[in-house]
């Protein structure tokens, strides 16, 4: 499968859970679409569009558990919870309850929001190393209280590489009577997605990441019964529409200008891609490769796992606790002396060395992994 991808055979890749790959054909496809609207841009996005982005939408729909018509395609998970931020009328002193494995910039979205509205963001200690799925849900729920008016949560974390359980909290979040948003960037193409029986209120996540479309492709879903109190982030066309369709929540949040959607009508070969290179086998292969190797790595660096080595908890990638006071001096060294494109993730004053595992790796990957670990352990101080 290596030769699918266009990634440089001169680099051991084991980080596609930053950014993604695409293979040559979805990357075509791609192109192709592109050369299509400079060929012909006012007919492209005046007539086309709108007939693509139905034709593109329907297939992932199936694909993610939900109708096609209570989602739309964004560049990103931040833009799509900044526009469900945007839209939240929470007062002060109501609460927003996170963990403290949320990404980077999901903390950020809501400490600009808090700042504006008064709320209170909670980012509830979910302790390390993860026992068992119940202590995560007993941790997590110790940060409710009477003020709780949101849940905030990622479905894998980007740091820690954690699968959490998402059912479960959005289940007794619902009981509750609280509004459920979810993270899921990781998610669609890694991990078993069906929106419908999750249940959320809201749930954001990439298809350039492990559905290998091309970058700049992410998704926001919303209940119906939020659809008509979310705002557009951007006022555009679809504002008061000259032409409404049969949606306004769509008309809303579907036309912003000019913008390239190629990356959006490229899903439906992606999904044909998936299907005829019978993904979910081989997606299994690599989950088996990051149980098989997690281990063996702790050991190395002289650390324990974070949680129990299963499916359960890990998919196709996974954080090693590594030591170090220099990180960034870390990952610069593994990727200009031994040639390593892999993360240094800091997560509450402590660091992970993530390591994916997509179809292109091999075993060999993660052995030039452990041979270059050993050798900065022997020759420099950057692991203690």
């Amino acid at each position: 499968m290596k030769s699918q991808f266009l990634l440089d055979n001169t680099i051991t890749f084991l980080n596609h859970g930053s950014f993604g790959a695409s293979p040559k054909p979805i990357f075509t496809e791609y192109q192709r679409l592109q050369l299509e609207l400079e060929s012909d841009p006012v007919n492209f996005i005046q007539k086309k569009l709108p007939v693509y982005l139905k034709e593109a939408k329907k297939p992932f729909a199936d694909f993610i558990g939900c109708a096609a018509e209570d989602f739309f395609f964004t560049p990103n998970p931040t833009f799509a919870i900044n526009t469900v931020m945007r839209s939240l009328n929470l007062q002060p002193g109501d609460e927003i309850l996170a963990t403290n494995h949320e990404y980077g910039a999901m903390d950020r979205t809501w400490n600009f929001y808090c700042k504006k509205s008064g709320a209170k963001y909670i980012r509830q200690e979910i302790s390390l190393p993860i026992l068992s799925k119940e202590q995560i849900i007993e941790e997590f729920w110790k940060g409710y209280s009477s003020n709780t008016k949101v849940i905030f949560l990622n479905h894998i974390s980007s740091s820690s590489a954690l699968i959490f359980p998402v059912k479960e909290i959005c289940d007794k979040a619902k009981q509750l009577g609280l509004i459920t948003i979810v993270d899921g960037a990781h998610v669609p193409g890694h991990i078993e997605l069906n929106i419908k029986e999750l249940n959320p209120d809201f749930y954001t996540g990439t298809l350039h990441k492990w559905m290998l479309a091309p970058k700049g492709s992410s998704f926001l879903y919303v209940k119906k019964e939020f659809q008509a109190d979310i705002d557009p982030l951007v006022v555009s066309w679809g504002y008061e529409s000259l032409a409404p369709s049969e949606s306004r929540f769509l008309d809303y949040h579907e036309y912003q200008g000019t913008n390239d959607h190629s990356t959006y009508l490229s899903t439906p070969k992606v999904i044909q891609f998936l299907e005829e290179n019978n993904w979910k086998e081989k997606s299994k292969v690599c989950r088996k490769m990051v149980l098989d190797n997690y281990q063996r790595f702790c050991d190395l660096v002289r650390t324990k796992p974070i949680c129990p080595i299963t499916e359960e908890f890990l998919g196709q990638m996974a954080s090693i606790p590594i030591r170090t006071e220099k990180p960034m001096e870390l990952k610069d060294l593994l990727y200009s002396k031994y040639k390593i494109q892999i993360p240094i993730m800091p997560l509450n004053g402590a660091f992970y060395m993530r390591y994916s595992i997509n179809v292109y790796n091999t075993q060999e990957d993660l052995e030039v992994l452990y041979r270059a670990i050993a050798d900065i352990m022997e020759t420099t101080d950057l692991i203690m």
